[in-house]
């Protein structure tokens, strides 16, 4: 008895170093082909299967596409699922195009479900890429562009592929500082537009980005501006926007920085503030005076786009004639009066009318029109001598525009 079990024993032991040592004394020569096949697969690296885990962004295959879902071979062991709540970002005609073989980027949901699939979302992974992008861009201080889709009290919501920003109404340039109706009012004009915008914080763990409008203007404005410095030269004509006004003159962009044209520039009339003539979001035509490249300023001429009127004046006017003025100027020895742009005449005291009167303020005041002879006309020293006494009154003659001063 012992012997046959010693036998039986020794037989186990010669059958596994067989198995253990090559071929199995029992297999065919084509199922050792198979076996040898088969080893060589499996240390091919290029077979190994990914360990996927939560959060793992991956690029995969689409295999087929359904209507409730889509089946992605993201190389692990069996094919993942994109769910259709996890792809609502993907617009009608996005998902529409989608077709087997084509590449996917996909964000693992759950390594596995009930039926051995990764779940995986086309969402998330938009999402994700966006905010290494974003953060990208915040790192490099670049400016991007978004779609307004809100608003709230504070400010304006965009998305940028997946995540959502916030812009605060003061970092919006076109949101005014008035009553709070107002403020609602512009940011709900803006809803599904797109604007400009530069990363000014951004906290991937708190979901939190905060973006500002203002800024990026500024930051296209500035390149605009160097790029404009660099081609403006002296005497180019340019059509601008007033945007702004101050008590020394205007500004004025002409496409991409502003430019002053200074109040004796404005116009060849007598102009005591811009806003007689200008008013923001005029579009004007402007002449460039100068380019003062190291303070990157611009002075502008409105004027000068215009023709100088006293080169013509000899051919509108002449001695005798009757003309309308308006009253612009009082001064000790006369009044002003304009007869068109650019065009002023002096009625001096003595031509003011019968008897003497002590001052013009006596007889006119500023914003009077009045009707008057011309009684002088000098183009070159843009001059005009003007009577507002009838002819053949006592002392009337040219000789009484002499007395206009020097």
């Amino acid at each position: 008895m012992e012997e046959q079990e010693r036998a039986t024993a020794d037989e186990q032991v010669d059958l596994g170093s067989s198995h253990a040592n090559g071929t199995p004394h029992d297999l065919s020569a084509e199922e050792a082909e198979d076996r040898a096949l088969m080893e060589q697969f499996l240390l091919n690296p290029a077979h190994d299967y990914r360990n996927l885990q939560y959060g793992d962004t991956v690029d995969g295959v689409i295999m087929r596409v359904d209507r409730d879902e889509i089946l992605v071979d993201i190389g692990s062991k069996a094919e993942g699922v994109v769910p259709a709540r996890e792809m609502q970002s993907l617009a009608a005609e996005d998902r529409g195009a989608l077709r087997p073989g084509d590449e996917l980027l996909v964000f693992v949901v759950q390594t596995e479900d009930k039926e051995g699939r990764a779940v995986l979302s086309v969402d998330k992974a938009r999402q994700e890429k966006s905010w290494r992008r974003l953060q990208q861009s915040f790192e490099n201080n670049e400016v991007i562009e978004a779609k307004v889709i809100n608003y709230n009290k504070g400010g304006l919501l965009v998305n940028l592929d997946g995540v959502r920003g916030f812009v605060p109404s003061s970092q919006v340039s076109g949101i005014s500082r008035g009553p709070e109706t107002q403020k609602q009012s512009d940011m709900a004009k803006m809803v599904g537009s797109s604007m400009p915008l530069k990363v000014i914080e951004i906290n991937r763990n708190r979901n939190r980005l905060i973006l500002s409008e203002r800024q990026a203007v500024q930051e296209v404005r500035e390149g605009r501006k160097d790029e404009l410095l660099t081609a403006l030269k002296e005497g180019d004509v340019r059509t601008g926007v007033v945007t702004s006004i101050a008590d020394f003159g205007a500004f004025v962009d002409i496409g991409g920085a502003d430019g002053l044209v200074h109040l004796s520039e404005l116009s060849w009339s007598r102009v005591k503030h811009p806003s007689e003539v200008l008013k923001p979001g005029d579009k004007v035509r402007v002449y460039i005076l100068s380019v003062d490249h190291d303070r990157k300023r611009i002075a502008l001429s409105i004027k000068r786009t215009q023709s100088e009127p006293w080169s013509t004046v000899n051919e509108r006017y002449q001695l005798g004639q009757i003309v309308e003025g308006t009253i612009t100027q009082l001064a000790s020895f006369g009044a002003f009066a304009r007869i068109e742009d650019g065009v002023e005449g002096l009625v001096h005291v003595s031509e003011m009318g019968d008897g003497r009167i002590q001052h013009p303020r006596d007889v006119v005041q500023e914003g009077d029109v009045v009707k008057a002879r011309i009684i002088r006309i000098d183009s070159a020293r843009k001059r005009m001598g003007l009577s507002m006494r009838q002819p053949g009154d006592s002392g009337d003659s040219a000789a009484a525009a002499g007395n206009e001063p020097e």
